[in-house]
């Protein structure tokens, strides 16, 4: 999503910002608490600096619509979808069509808002930050303090702005794969779910509770299964007892939904249920 360019355009601007910290702590460190107005002045300079440090917002918002409408391209355009819904017909997916561009918009302005809301808390709390700070030092200054410390902390809150963004935008992007899987599955009619967690891929920090869960079988409520009594919930148990799979931030763990009653363990299925299937295999089989 051209995050490294984004990374690079900001670099000039990034040393500004440093630079703009310096001269407020030297100048700070220097006179002190003399009026508020100093204080002020310095506390505008740095907003200003801190946020044209970082990628503008339109750019921002571009970039975030054209990975998003990448990520619904892959799943729907170009298939990926199905890997996850075994045996649902193109079809099915085609009618949801609309619906799921709904959810990709949607997906969309949350998102920006999200980052710009993160935005504006990263440089209140910077804002706090300095003018507690400034406002504690004595009038006529002082020689004391940790001036390189101060300059950390202060600009480290913008620096890792930066890298929090880019984790939004690859959480998001869970998020709308999670959110348009589970459409399709609803309006495929889907019966359950068998909870895939990434548990085992090396360096990823993963939920310990997400990794009990890996393997197991969701069943969903209101279904032509459930409603018929074909099913009854069993170890996992209701899919709806749980979290959703890319609910929680930075879960990558999905669904590989289930339709067909011959596709879950034979202890999930009612008296009526396996009586229904043999049924099917029969007239499958004549």
């Amino acid at each position: 999503m051209g995050l490294r360019r984004a990374a690079k355009i900001s670099m000039a601007d990034k040393s500004t910002f440093y630079r703009v910290v310096t001269q407020a702590v030297v100048d700070i460190l220097d006179h002190g608490f003399d009026e508020i107005g100093r204080v002020r002045r310095w506390e505008e300079k740095l907003a200003t600096s801190a946020r044209a440090s970082l990628l503008p917002e339109a750019e921002m918002d571009k970039m975030l619509r054209d990975g998003l409408a990448q990520i619904y391209e892959r799943l729907i355009d170009k298939g990926q979808i199905y890997s996850k819904h075994p045996g649902i017909s193109t079809f099915t997916v085609d009618k949801l069509r609309p619906e799921l561009r709904k959810i990709l918009d949607q997906r969309i302005m949350a998102s920006a808002d999200l980052i710009k809301r993160k935005r504006k808390t990263t440089i209140d709390t910077m804002m706090s930050r300095f003018s507690g700070w400034a406002t504690s030092v004595p009038k006529g200054g002082t020689s004391q303090g940790n001036k390189a410390g101060l300059k950390d902390k202060i600009r480290r809150s913008i620096t890792s702005l930066s890298f929090e963004e880019r984790r939004v935008f690859i959480d998001q992007g869970h998020k709308l794969t999670a959110s348009i899987s589970e459409v399709v599955a609803i309006g495929g009619q889907a019966i359950a779910g068998r909870w895939r967690s990434h548990w085992k891929q090396p360096g990823y920090d993963y939920r310990e509770d997400h990794k009990e869960r890996d393997q197991e079988i969701y069943l969903l409520r209101d279904t032509w299964a459930t409603e018929k009594g074909l099913v009854k919930p069993v170890g996992a148990g209701w899919y709806d007892k749980v979290t959703k799979v890319g609910e929680e931030p930075f879960c990558r763990c999905y669904m590989v939904w289930i339709y067909a009653l011959r596709d879950l363990p034979p202890d999930m299925l009612t008296v009526k249920g396996k009586a229904e299937l043999d049924r099917v295999r029969v007239e499958l089989a004549s």
